[in-house]
């Protein structure tokens, strides 16, 4: 199962983008309300999730995290206990986490990205701790961390994730189904 973490204030684009295209390729995803079940986005969308955080336990079921960004959406994310504690399962257990726009500063501030490749929504760059920050690419995927610069990216970031998760043919046939390329 992939789980995604909404929290107030959270990039609608950002974060819905990878649910759909990973629900296209037949993935199990879950989207977590942080803090309440019904979150607003960034531009004022009401979404209801299909979890709260309560309900959320790390176990062998937990195949990604994903983390969109926004604002104050990543300040809210990076405040929740469930999502510091997951961030740190996905760590432990050799599991991807995909952060895109500011989100990535969450795991700059843990110290995940040391010696890694990351990119990030402009202005963050400093926050990415450790990390050998990309600007001329919109998605840079360094092992287990998938990392992206912002919304318009937000079928970019996608894809990696299905390259990451099942393959990079699957990811081109995700393109060529939304008429990509």
């Amino acid at each position: 199962m992939i789980l995604v973490f909404l929290a107030n204030g959270f990039e609608e684009i950002e974060a819905l983008t990878p649910v759909d295209c990973l629900r296209r390729c037949e993935k199990e995803v879950r989207t977590v309300g942080v803090g309440n079940r019904v979150v607003v986005g960034s531009h004022g969308i009401k979404t209801v999730c299909d979890l709260d955080d309560f309900e959320v336990i790390p176990d062998k079921s937990i195949e990604m995290i994903i983390l969109p960004g926004g604002m104050p959406g990543t300040l809210n994310l990076e405040k929740s206990e469930t999502v510091q504690s997951m961030i740190d399962y996905c760590v432990e257990n050799d599991l991807p986490i995909a952060a895109i726009c500011a989100a990535p500063s969450i795991l700059g501030h843990k110290g995940i990205l040391k010696g890694k490749k990351a990119t990030c929504y402009v202005g963050f760059e400093d926050q990415l701790i450790g990390a050998e920050v990309i600007t001329d690419r919109p998605c840079v995927t360094d092992g287990n961390i998938i990392t992206a610069c912002g919304m318009g990216n937000a079928l970019d970031f996608s894809c990696a994730i299905v390259e990451k998760l099942i393959s990079k043919e699957r990811a081109e046939t995700l393109l060529k189904a939304l008429n990509k390329k």
